[in-house]
This record gives C-alpha cells, sequence and structure tokens, in this order.
C-alpha cells in the first residue's frame, strides 16, 4: 500500500455519481423515485457520498434541481453525504445559489457538499442564451462570491450578468465550513480553479478513455495555482469517476450489462451528444470489449477483484486521492444494478480500505500457533477425565463411535493417562 501525502488506500471513501443517465421510455416520476430508493439503499450499504448533477436537455438527464432532488434523498437518509454534482453557476444569480445550498445544508443535517461547475451541456446554454466562452469565468467569479456569502460578509457586486447590493445571507451553513468542489475534465481548467480557491476537485472525465489518460498529470495544474494564490489543495478532497458493473463472475456480469451498455452508448453518447470519435457499436460484444477490456479501457466490467485491481492501478497512476465516485447507469437493470452496488459495499470496499487485514491476521495467527490451542483441548478433556461420570460417559461415546472425529482434536487416551498419572 503505497502513500502519497497522507492519503492511502485504507483512507478512500466510496460514493455514486447520478446525472443521470436514463433511457428515455419509462415515467419521469418513478424514475425519481427509484433515484431516491437507489440513495437511501447506498446509504444502508455504507456509501460516504451521493451525488446528483444538473441538466435542461437531451431527454436523458432529467434532474434539473440537484438542490431539490437532494432534499428528497435528505429524507430518506441518514448518514450519507449529498453532492450537487453539479450546480451550473452560469445560469444562476449566485446570491440564489448560495441560498439554497444553505437550506439544503440545514435540511440535510449538514451533509451537503457544494459541487460546481460552468456547465457541461452546449444545448442547455443554448437554451439560455449564454455564451460558452464566457461560462468558465463566470464559474470563478461566482465561486469568489459565493465565498464570501458562506463567510458571513456582506457583498457589493456589480457583473455584466449579475449585481449584489450590500448582499448578505441570513441563514449560514450547519456545517462550519461546507465543502466546496470544482467539476474537472480534461482540460486544466476546473483543477486551475480549485487550486485558485483551495477547493476539492471532482474529476469527471476521468470516466472517459481520454480523461483517463490525463488523470496522472491533472493535479499539479491544482498545485501551481494554489501556490500562486496562497491557497492549498489536498488530494484527500479529490474524487475521481469510475464506472463499473459488477456480478459474482465476469460472464455474469457482461451478460447482464452488454446490451443496455451498447444502447446507452449507441443513443446518448453518439446519437444524442455526438461526441467527436465516438462510433456506435455493433454488437453487445463490441461494446463491452471496447469499453471495458480494451488498453486505457475506463470501466470495469467484472468481479469485485476486478474492481479492485483497477482502482488500486488508477490509484498509482494518478499519485493518489480520496474518493471514488462510480458513475450510475443503467446498462443493467435495476435488481442486478442494485447487486452490483453491493457486492462492491461488501468486497471492494473493506478490500480497498484493508478492512479486512485484522481478519487474516488474526487467522493465520491461530494457524501458524496451533500448539497453543491443541494444548488448551487436551486440557478441557484432562479435566473430563478427572470428572468419574464425565469420563465414563465420554468414553462410552467413543465406543460408540460419536466422539469428536476432527484430525486436530487431541487423544483423548493420551488425555486420560495424563490425567492418571497426575493421580
Amino acid at each position: 500500500m503505497k502513500d502519497w501525502e497522507g492519503i492511502t488506500m485504507a483512507r478512500m471513501k466510496f460514493g455514486a455519481f447520478l446525472a443521470p443517465h436514463h433511457p428515455i421510455g419509462e415515467h419521469p416520476m418513478l424514475q425519481m423515485r427509484n433515484d431516491i430508493k437507489f440513495a437511501a439503499h447506498l446509504d444502508a450499504l455504507g456509501y460516504d457520498e451521493f451525488w446528483v448533477g444538473e441538466h435542461h436537455s437531451t431527454g436523458w438527464e432529467v434532474i434539473a434541481s440537484p438542490e431539490m432532488f437532494l432534499a428528497g434523498v435528505a429524507e430518506h437518509t441518514h448518514r450519507i453525504r449529498l453532492g450537487t454534482g453539479v450546480v451550473s453557476l452560469p445560469y444562476h444569480h449566485p446570491f440564489n445559489v448560495a441560498q439554497r445550498m444553505v437550506q439544503l445544508d440545514h435540511m440535510s443535517g449538514g451533509r451537503v457538499i457544494f459541487g460546481t461547475g460552468p456547465g457541461a451541456l452546449p444545448s442547455d446554454a443554448h437554451m439560455l442564451g449564454i455564451d460558452p466562452m464566457t461560462q468558465r469565468d463566470r464559474q470563478d467569479e461566482a465561486i469568489g462570491v459565493i465565498q464570501r456569502l458562506f463567510a458571513g460578509e456582506r457583498v457589493s457586486h456589480k457583473s455584466d450578468w449579475f449585481t449584489l447590493q450590500d448582499a448578505r445571507l441570513q441563514l449560514f451553513p450547519l456545517q462550519e465550513e461546507m465543502p466546496i468542489v470544482a467539476a474537472s475534465s480534461i482540460s486544466p481548467s476546473g483543477m486551475t480553479l480549485a487550486g485558485k480557491y483551495g477547493l476539492g476537485v471532482l474529476s469527471i472525465g476521468s470516466n472517459s478513455d481520454a480523461g483517463l489518460a490525463a488523470l496522472p498529470t491533472q493535479w499539479g495544474f491544482a498545485e501551481e495555482a494554489a501556490r500562486k494564490s496562497g491557497k492549498t489543495v489536498d488530494r484527500k478532497n479529490w474524487r475521481v469517476l469510475m464506472s463499473w458493473h459488477i456480478a459474482e463472475t465476469r460472464e455474469q456480469a457482461i451478460a447482464e450489462s452488454a446490451q443496455g451498455l451498447m444502447h446507452w452508448h449507441n443513443e446518448y453518447t453518439v446519437g444524442t451528444l455526438m461526441r467527436p470519435g465516438a462510433a456506435a457499436f455493433k454488437t453487445p460484444e463490441e461494446a463491452v470489449e471496447q469499453t471495458a477490456f480494451s488498453p486505457g479501457a475506463a470501466a470495469v466490467i467484472g468481479t469485485p477483484d476486478d474492481l479492485v485491481a483497477a482502482i488500486r492501478k488508477l490509484h498509482d497512476s494518478a499519485g493518489g486521492f480520496g474518493v471514488v465516485l462510480g458513475f450510475v447507469h443503467d446498462w443493467a437493470n435495476r435488481e442486478n444494478t442494485n447487486r452490483s452496488w453491493e457486492l462492491v459495499a461488501r468486497y471492494v470496499i473493506p478490500e480497498v480500505q484493508g478492512l479486512l487485514e485484522g481478519y487474516r491476521t488474526s487467522r493465520q495467527y491461530v494457524i501458524d500457533n496451533r500448539e497453543w490451542f491443541e494444548r488448551a483441548g487436551q486440557a478441557v478433556l484432562a479435566k473430563i477425565m478427572s470428572h468419574e461420570g464425565a469420563a465414563k460417559a465420554l468414553q462410552e461415546g467413543m465406543q460408540a463411535g460419536v466422539a469428536m472425529r476432527s484430525p486436530n482434536a487431541p487423544d483423548l487416551n493420551k488425555a486420560a493417562a495424563e490425567v492418571k498419572a497426575g493421580e
């Protein structure tokens, strides 16, 4: 187990990132209710974080207000932290964003992580009349104002897209300091912004092959920007996104997810987003091979052991991070999807976090020192043999063929002889 700046695998946290990506066809109300049930399922399994995005187009991503959705999730969960993944700051007046996040922090009992971004979908910005060239600068400007509002300052600020006049929040976050996170893709802008303000990072781009390849160099941008602005950044607050579907065997995982994976890629990634360089898969087998088993593949379709190996490899190549977030998708049906996340909680998380090391050490210690326990067994049997009635019953049982048959069981005759010798 390696250690970078105090970040070990044993301290890694686990969570889920719900964009959401749901195929068109199901009743939206039922989709949203199922997503809330899914969050409650993760909470019961012990996951650390649950993230929800903001989108206004494509048909596949139907949650327009992560704050509103997470307020509903908060009522059905107890300990899992709730992240906005993300609030697209250029779409909103910063004062209203600050107000909503503070309210959500109180409604959730202080479990909020404020995730921010410039806005991911060009179709959303187009509908709102926002020039894509301005989005990252607006996110930067908004974060600076929101941080001051969270700190209790009275802020006056005039911009080409919003104005504040002696503005001050009347309610402040329940948490002493609400965590703020900047989304990062393949470009260095998100990392640079995180460094400038001393924020955490949500690496959404790691969910693609290109993003995965760029990950090892990304953290340096945050550190450089932090030095320039007199801030600090911590790898413990770096969240990396991964995709997976897990089953008891690799063959089962492929069978459960292949058709849905092909549909998601062909209909959404290629057909809706028209991402550059993305080509439709011809068969489910091709979809699985290219997504999970080609060199540099960004997804894991297989067993808990496969995912453990992938997380360790990614952790090593990136130089260490604090949280791994699984991308929530509908590659498999709901039952198998829930089962996948359950298997991760049962087998992957304890393995990565080192929770089983004590068990294994204890077991090996017993194996290596077997003679101590055999001697203890002999002592018990010797005590039995010293009691006339118990010894007689035990000898009769032996004669009837019902005595202990373990190869490691002490020799009863030997124990009896030792007792007799002692007399």
